[in-house]
This record gives structure tokens, sequence and C-alpha cells, in this order.
């Protein structure tokens, strides 16, 4: 049985669907702390349940965005004007979402410094994984010396 060399479209599909499943995760945790801050330093120590699943379905949304119209925005090599229209137009959206979600009670102040750290946020998520490109980069140059070694030894 011969093994297939190319990856397949389903599997192509398969890595999108996993690359936003993580996004929507890594997105949700961020949103989700700086909301639960926000609730402490009201005094609450309560979150809304709704607004979590508007939360969690709105990280889904633009992941989808994020993947399909913005080509990975978060995941550029560089940020060209592409890539800074995505993160601004994904930031755009959670913000709408945000204010008439009332996330923050639709005050100004949080939701300007909610904007403010959502870049951050893209900024570093841009960062990391230009980080892990740089790390598999090496690593399958490494594994590539290794079996170019192998090989010349086994002729």
């Amino acid at each position: 049985m011969k093994k297939k060399e190319h990856v397949t479209l389903w599997e192509r599909y398969l890595t999108r669907e996993i690359g936003i499943e993580f996004k929507a995760c890594l997105y949700f945790f961020a949103i989700l702390f700086f909301y639960c801050v926000y609730r402490m330093i009201g005094g609450s120590f309560e979150a809304s349940i709704l607004h979590m699943t508007e939360m969690i379905f709105t990280c889904y949304i633009i992941g989808y965005i994020q993947v399909y119209v913005f080509a990975n925005c978060d995941e550029a090599d560089h940020l060209g004007v592409r890539e800074i229209a995505g993160i601004i137009t994904c930031t755009g959206l959670y913000l709408l979402v945000s204010y008439l979600g009332s996330w923050f009670s639709r005050e100004m102040l949080p939701t300007l410094l909610f904007a403010l750290y959502l870049l951050l946020t893209y900024f570093c998520v841009v960062l990391i994984y230009r980080t892990k490109r740089r790390i598999d980069d090496k690593q399958l140059n490494e594994e590539l010396r290794l079996f170019q070694t192998q090989h010349k030894k086994s002729e």
C-alpha cells in the first residue's frame, strides 16, 4: 500500500478548523480575563453566563473571519496593510458586540481600554506565532540535517 505524500483537501480543511478552534479558545480566555478583571474592579465576583456565551460565539465567528477573509492576519510573518486591516476590523467587531451585549455596561472608558487590550493581545499573538514558526523551522532544518547525514552514511 502506497502512502500519500501530499496534503488532501480534507486535511487542509481540518487544519484550518483546528486553528479556528484554537483561536476561539485563546481569544475567549483573553477576553474573559479582561471581563473578570472589569467585574472585580466594579466589586462583583460574578460573571454573566449570557455574556460568556456571547463572547465564545463571537470568538468563533471572528476566528472564521480572520482565517477566511483576512488570511490568518494574526499569524502573519509581517504586519502589512491587509493584516492591520484585519486586526482593526476584528477588534471593531469585538467592540461592537461588547457594546451591544453590554459586557462593560456600555461605559466608554472600559470599552476603550478593552480595545487597547485587544490590540495588545493581537500583537502578542502575532509575536507568539512568529516565534513558534521560527522554532519549528529550526527543528525541521535540524531533522533534515540528521536525515541527510544518516542517508549519506547508509550509501
